[in-house]
């Protein structure tokens, strides 16, 4: 069952799909969808054995071009560490990211911020480097599990 946050979340995904003339097809919003669900962040065959509840021919393809496309939207962001995939927090505008992952139960907050985003683009600046996309991950243990 969709929660009223993730009903909430899809909408604004949808307009802003229309909005960039992008198209949010059932497959991309089936994934969305359970993005949407998890607390923590899912690797790409987990998400698969998941949308194929919705799509049962679903196969790698359809999962990774799924990514692909919310990815290249800005609403999803990719675990490198991990190779696992999050629901942005903040789809609607391009930000620096940085991820807090919890070692013991996996869970993934979101964080903004420009004072680190602003040091890092400056001593990349001093090195001759122009800062196209940043991400880090954090990796400790979360307020529960502390």
């Amino acid at each position: 069952m969709m929660t009223k946050e993730t009903a909430r979340l899809i909408t604004k995904a949808e307009k802003l799909c229309e909005q960039r003339g992008a198209r949010l097809t059932p497959a991309r919003r089936e994934v969305f969808e359970i993005l949407a669900a998890e607390t923590g962040a899912i690797g790409a065959y987990d998400l698969l054995d998941k949308l194929r509840s919705a799509v049962p021919n679903a196969k790698p393809p359809t999962i990774y071009r799924a990514l692909d496309f919310l990815q290249e939207q800005g609403f999803v962001h990719k675990i490198t560490s991990s190779n696992s995939y999050v629901l942005c927090s903040h789809f609607d505008h391009q930000h620096p990211v940085q991820m807090l992952i919890c070692e013991s139960c996996g869970s993934v907050q979101e964080i903004q911020s420009e004072g680190v985003y602003n040091a890092l683009r400056k001593q990349a600046e001093d090195q001759g480097f122009q800062v196209v996309s940043q991400s880090i991950e954090a990796h400790g243990l979360c307020r529960d599990c502390a």
